[in-house]
């Protein structure tokens, strides 16, 4: 039974084999920031990204592997186990992110190997009725080492629900895409600045702005958006990086605050968080404060209840922040988690 008093939920996704446990359940006292492990799951090989429901009762999981799957899992509302609806293939190579349709009713997926992307019906029971639609980018940028091809890193509507946006790293794009009867068309295509490695991506709360995160030259890029028409109208670029970092560092995940003031980003190799506050009226940010995340390699971290947790992929360890509301700024608990490769931060919030 999960008591829910004083404790917020969150499933962590991880690197772990298939034969081991590798999505799991965690709890956060909101009091205290103190996190623990309620359940886990094996049967899945490297469930990289996740994603929930709305309604709280499904799951879907990537198995990140050289032949890509998609897991479909119904949840349970009293315990939050997770018991498996469906796997399909998605005919594409390491899928990295899934997302779910405004309306519930598509699950899509980018490969970042192979350089697809994937639309999925979803069923009456929430399983996975069909592949809709399939699409392989083509092209390259500049770099040979990261760019050689296509590289797919996130794919997700926009708020009103009219756009699919996918961040391609390999080819320094953002594309647009309309969904018409589960079918990708194309909309039209951004490109960002050549090496800058699009990753991931958010819309501020107005629906005005939206931020995304490039890995290979630690930038956010800040646009102009128009829900109307899906236009991106690039405002700002500014580095995620303290002025005095020399070393190597690969940008990750991004999250806008629910109150829209703060911006946070991820730093591999600087190993922290970094906090921008945002413009109210511009829209642009400004870097306040870097974290150091307790551990290497932060790829996703999640704002749930007042916290921020960072996710330590190369540590295996997992810790939790205060969010000061006036600042933005990050306090540590002085609580940790110890997971397989955490990498991915998806918070559940239970069904009536």
């Amino acid at each position: 039974m999960v008591n829910p008093e004083n404790k917020s939920f969150f499933y962590t996704g991880t690197y772990a084999p298939e034969a081991e446990k590798g999505i799991f359940l965690c709890s956060l006292d909101t009091e205290t920031g103190e996190m623990a492990v309620v359940n886990g799951l094996p049967g899945i090989a490297n469930p990289s990204y996740l994603t929930l429901n709305a309604a709280g009762d499904r799951l879907y999981a990537v198995s990140e592997t050289g032949s890509g799957e998609i897991f479909a899992y119904s949840i349970d509302n009293e315990t939050g186990e997770l018991h498996l609806l469906d796997r399909m293939t998605t005919e594409g190579a390491d899928p990295c992110y899934v997302s779910l349709t405004r309306d519930g009713q598509f699950a899509m997926v980018s490969n970042y190997s192979s350089g697809h992307i994937n639309v999925f019906r979803i069923g009456e029971t929430g399983g996975l009725a069909e592949m809709s639609s399939i699409v392989k980018h083509s092209g390259r940028s500049i770099r040979d080492d990261r760019q050689e091809g296509p590289h797919p890193h996130s794919i997700f509507q926009d708020p009103e629900g009219r756009f699919v946006l996918v961040c391609d790293l390999g080819l320094d794009e953002i594309v647009l895409y309309r969904l018409e009867d589960g079918k990708l068309v194309t909309h039209g295509e951004v490109k960002t600045t050549p090496g800058a490695g699009p990753r991931h991506f958010d819309f501020h709360p107005s629906g005005k702005w939206a931020y995304g995160i490039n890995e290979l030259d630690n930038t956010v890029t800040v646009f102009a958006y128009n829900g109307q028409t899906g236009e991106l109208k690039v405002l700002q670029n500014v580095s995620t990086l303290p002025e005095d970092f020399t070393g190597e560092s690969f940008c990750a995940d991004i999250h806008i605050s629910p109150c829209g003031r703060f911006l946070y980003g991820s730093n591999r190799g600087d190993d922290s968080i970094v906090l921008f506050h945002i413009n109210e009226s511009t829209g642009e940010v400004t870097p306040v404060d870097w974290v150091s995340t307790g551990g290497e390699f932060p790829r996703n971290f999640a704002i749930i209840s007042g916290y921020l947790i960072a996710a330590n992929q190369n540590t295996g360890n997992m810790l939790s922040y205060k969010i000061d509301s006036d600042s933005g700024r990050l306090t540590p608990t002085g609580f940790a988690l110890e997971l397989p490769k955490p990498v991915c931060i998806q918070q559940w919030v239970k069904g009536e």
